[in-house]
């Protein structure tokens, strides 16, 4: 059996593990990119070489002096450019040494979060009885079991309904003529046009039987947010039935001598969510530092990219085919001397770019895995399962299976979809802290665990889009990648279903 902490552990060496292939694979493309910038600096030593034998005196004079203008210039910005590199990577470690200590700091504080915990539990335990007895404990436990009862049933008729919109709605989507009339806002007070366009549309609404089948798209897509609505406001009233019961358990726990205990829980709960939004924001500076890293090493600096077109354009000032014809003609073994070097740099610089090409791809392979096992650990912490409570049975979760997903032969919903089958909870019916919309948690002989939180909830609000249910994931994210939301199960323009029958409507 593998541990919830162990298993938190694994992901985070993980992390580690890519964040710093990465890195070297940065610096080597740096190392290469620099090494280029060095042979571009050669081949121009080279050519300016060939052309002292070649060229009239008068030319060599012209060309000499702007080659080795050129040449200083494009030394010093190339110089410039090692040092940004360098300041960089020690901005990098310094993140990563970051990191790692609130990582640190993370499991500690957890360690003791979990010890407090048992405690309350325990007193709990001991109290329920007499607390079972009270009549106002026993109304706010009915009332709040009622509230969550009904909220659930709500959420479950929500869920069905957007699963609907997805599989029904389906062939409206696939239709593009339906799909036309409608994002015009046409048979709407928002539909402007007049004229000849209003005209044509009009007689594409006729053949696609538009009048009858837009109030049927209208309800599939409005039915799911009335009802998600509805449940939101059903889960905010037992939220407010288990805060009044909750409040009648403190009482009883300070009563019988636990206050400083269960504050201390309430401070540990509080760290623990200020970790995971620094660990969070940390991780995101440092996507930011690698993004700066990758650019620079790639040649994408200003500096760098000045230096190599100051020596393209040296370069472009003399007839190097002519140069190199000539020399080849000749007997001479100077010539033979200069232009055997010079092919051997521009083998070199070759060598090069194929290498580089195949780092790039690399990273850019490296970087989707990182983002995708950062939102992993995401859902990971935000389902507790890395409570002590928590165990898995499967062992290759941190084996097998987590190589299959960083070669790319699993998907990220995927491995996530067997971090879940394998979960279990051993020593209760849950985690310690249950996460926030884990209200069933009841316990024979003992009452509910107050809700806390390990980990900020996504940006979205809500559990709309949870990455427990759905397979998306919702760890919050300034780009591009990741995010919450409501799932809508398919985007307007989505394939399935037939084409949108001509003529007749739904």
């Amino acid at each position: 059996m593998l541990s919830g902490p162990n298993a938190q552990k694994a992901l985070d060496e993980a992390l580690k593990d890519i964040r710093r292939e990465e890195d070297e694979i940065t610096q080597r493309i740096a190392r290469a990119t620099e090494r280029m910038g060095k042979l571009r600096e050669t081949e121009l030593s080279q050519l300016r070489e060939l052309a002292q034998v070649r060229l009239t005196e008068e030319a060599r004079a012209e060309l000499a002096d702007s080659m080795s203008k050129a040449e200083a210039q494009a030394h010093e910005m190339l110089r410039a450019h090692g040092e940004a590199m360098e300041d960089l990577q020690t901005r990098l470690a310094e993140q990563d040494t970051a990191l790692d200590a609130l990582t640190e700091e993370r499991g500690a504080v957890l360690k003791e979060l979990s010890a407090k915990r048992e405690e309350i539990e325990a007193l709990k335990k001991a109290l329920s009885v007499e607390l079972s007895a009270e009549a106002d404990y026993r109304r706010a436990v009915e009332a709040e079991d009622e509230l969550e009862a009904t909220a659930e049933n709500a959420l479950e008729k929500a869920v069905q309904a957007e699963n609907d919109r997805a599989e029904k709605g389906a062939p409206y989507r696939a239709d593009p003529l339906f799909m036309y009339l409608w994002e015009r806002g046409y048979a709407t007070p928002q539909y402007r046009d007049r004229g000849l366009t209003r005209m044509l549309d009009a007689w594409v609404a006729r053949l696609v039987g538009y009048a009858d089948a837009r109030p049927n798209y209208f309800m599939l897509n409005e039915i799911p947010e009335r009802l998600k609505a509805h449940a939101e406001r059903l889960e905010a009233d037992a939220a407010q039935a288990a805060q009044k019961r909750e409040a009648l358990e403190d009482a009883a726990i300070d009563a019988a001598g636990g206050k400083e205990t269960r504050e201390a829980v309430g401070a540990l709960e509080a760290r623990i969510e200020e970790i995971d939004a620094a660990i969070i924001a940390a991780e995101d500076a440092r996507e930011a530092l690698t993004a700066q890293h990758k650019q620079l090493a790639e040649g994408g600096d200003p500096k760098y990219e000045q230096a190599v077109g100051l020596l393209a354009q040296a370069i472009s000032g003399m007839d190097v085919a002519q140069l190199l014809a000539d020399a080849r003609r000749t007997g001479t073994s100077r010539d033979d001397a200069i232009v055997t070097k010079l092919e051997d740099t521009r083998r070199r610089i070759a060598e090069d770019e194929a290498e580089l090409r195949e780092d790039r791809a690399r990273l850019k392979t490296l970087e989707t895995r990182r983002r995708e096992l950062e939102d992993i650990a995401f859902e990971f912490k935000k389902s507790r399962y890395d409570d002590p409570r928590s165990r898995f049975g499967e062992d290759r979760l941190v084996g097998d299976l987590l190589n299959e997903f960083l070669r790319g032969a699993i998907s990220a919903s995927t491995y996530w979809g067997h971090w879940r089958k394998s979960q279990d909870w051993a020593g209760g019916s849950g985690p310690i802290v249950p996460p926030a919309r884990s209200r069933k948690r009841r316990r024979s002989g003992g009452f509910t665990i107050p809700p806390g939180g390990f980990s900020p909830r996504p940006r979205s609000g809500g559990p709309w889009g949870s990455g427990s249910s759905s397979g998306g994931f919702t760890r919050p994210r300034s780009g591009g990648f990741g995010g919450g939301g409501f799932k809508t199960g398919g985007g307007f323009g989505g394939s399935g279903g037939g084409g949108f029958k001509t003529g007749g409507g739904f």
